[in-house]
Parts: C-alpha cells; sequence; structure tokens
C-alpha cells in the first residue's frame, strides 16, 4: 500500500487527485494540504510514502516543503512534483532539492498513477516534455555559471556510467553497451552515487550537464529513469 500524501493550493485540482488517487486498490491518500507549510505539518503527522506537492504553493512553495519533508523523513518519504507549467524556473531547484519525480499536471490519469508507483518505489521519473525543456533550457545555463563542479574521484568506467545515464540509458542498455553484468553497472551507480553525494538518477542527470559530460540539446533521450 502507498500512503500518500496531496498538496496543491487550488482546492478542484486537490480533490481531483485525491479522487483518483482513491480509486486504486494499492494507493491511499492519508493528507491533503492547501499550502507547502501545511504540507510539511501532514508529512510529519502521518509519514506518507510519498508527497505530491504542487511546485508553487502560498506561504510555503513546493521545493522549501519538498527540501523540509525529505530532511524530516531521512528520505523515507518520496516526493513527486506537480506544475503546470513545462517550462517552470524552479525545475531544476525541486531536482536539486531532491524531488525524485516531476510531472506536468496535464498528464493523463494511468501516467498519474505510473509516476506515483514509480516514485514510491524508490526510482526516479520525468516526463518527457519536462526533461528535454529542462536541458535545454536550465541545466545548460546553470552550468555555465558553475566553476567547475568537481567529478570526485570518479573512474574512468564511473564516468562512462555516469554519461550513459544522462543520456537516458536503462541499466540493462548500458550493461549492453559497456559488455558488462547488470550487477556491475548497479555497483558503478552505487559507487558513482556515494562520490558525488546523489540522491537519484535525476540528480545524476543533472550533474552529468554540470561536469560537461553531456551537453544541452544532444542526444540524451526522455524517458523514465530507474535504479
Amino acid at each position: 500500500m502507498i500512503r500518500a500524501l496531496v498538496a496543491d493550493d487550488q482546492a478542484v485540482v486537490r480533490t481531483g487527485f485525491v479522487n483518483l488517487l482513491d480509486t486504486q486498490e494499492d494507493i491511499e491518500v492519508v493528507g491533503e494540504a492547501e499550502d507547502g507549510a501545511q504540507a510539511v505539518r501532514i508529512a510529519a503527522e502521518t509519514r506518507p510514502d510519498l508527497a505530491l506537492l504542487d511546485i508553487r504553493m502560498p506561504n510555503k512553495n513546493g521545493i522549501e516543503a519538498a527540501r523540509e519533508i525529505l530532511a524530516a523523513s531521512g528520505g523515507a518519504t518520496k516526493v513527486l512534483m506537480l506544475t503546470t507549467f513545462d517550462l517552470d524556473e524552479y525545475v531544476y531547484d525541486a531536482l536539486a532539492a531532491g524531488a525524485s519525480g516531476f510531472l506536468l499536471k496535464d498528464a493523463t490519469f494511468p501516467e498519474l498513477l505510473h509516476a506515483v508507483r514509480v516514485v514510491a518505489d524508490g526510482n526516479a521519473l520525468l516526463s518527457p516534455e519536462i526533461t528535454k525543456r529542462l536541458i535545454a533550457e536550465f541545466v545548460h545555463a546553470r552550468a555555465s555559471r558553475q566553476a567547475g563542479r568537481p567529478a570526485g574521484d570518479l573512474t574512468a568506467r564511473e564516468t562512462e556510467v555516469l554519461t550513459l545515464i544522462a543520456r537516458g540509458l536503462s541499466n540493462a542498455e548500458i550493461a549492453d553497451r559497456l559488455t558488462i553484468t547488470d550487477h556491475t553497472v548497479k555497483t558503478h551507480i552505487n559507487r558513482l552515487f556515494a562520490k558525488l553525494g546523489l540522491r537519484d538518477r535525476a540528480q545524476a542527470v543533472i550533474v552529468a550537464y554540470e561536469l560537461g559530460l553531456v551537453r544541452a540539446g544532444g542526444d540524451a533521450r526522455a524517458r523514465d529513469a530507474r535504479v
């Protein structure tokens, strides 16, 4: 059972999401919030598996709420961000804050359910539209202002794996490309995540662009990313 918290300042939108999620046997909505501050408080009380947060809310926005919820739960509560804006300037900051997924509010019901289940299961998910625009419009611009983020002590193979993650390859595809086993791929991913202080593949994509391993507008494929 996935225990979910839904936070959106628009009552109609919030109620719609709650009603949709409540139709599923494996999802239970344990709380609703109309702003970020309330979301943080309810999350502390209910300890949900997943917090579905609107990125733009009064009193405390979704990014601030996500950061506090993740810190208070020690990462046990996963965060899926929602927005009506596919060019939202806060997309990068939401992912950097630790959000595991980002979805447009006009996503279909099956897409929403898929996102909730993927993120609650501890994986990362970005809608194709968000991924493409995030990379093209924001990550590259932010990276160009960075004074060269250190790559830690990544080995050549770990750097290779990080680059392939940013290009959208799954673990199986990375294993096939590098002619190694899935287990070895997971080992490389765990090690490079530890060295760079990463939570998930969404953050790995950001770091790969900041390090210049992949260029904005290049051949990165927008897709779900799962560990």
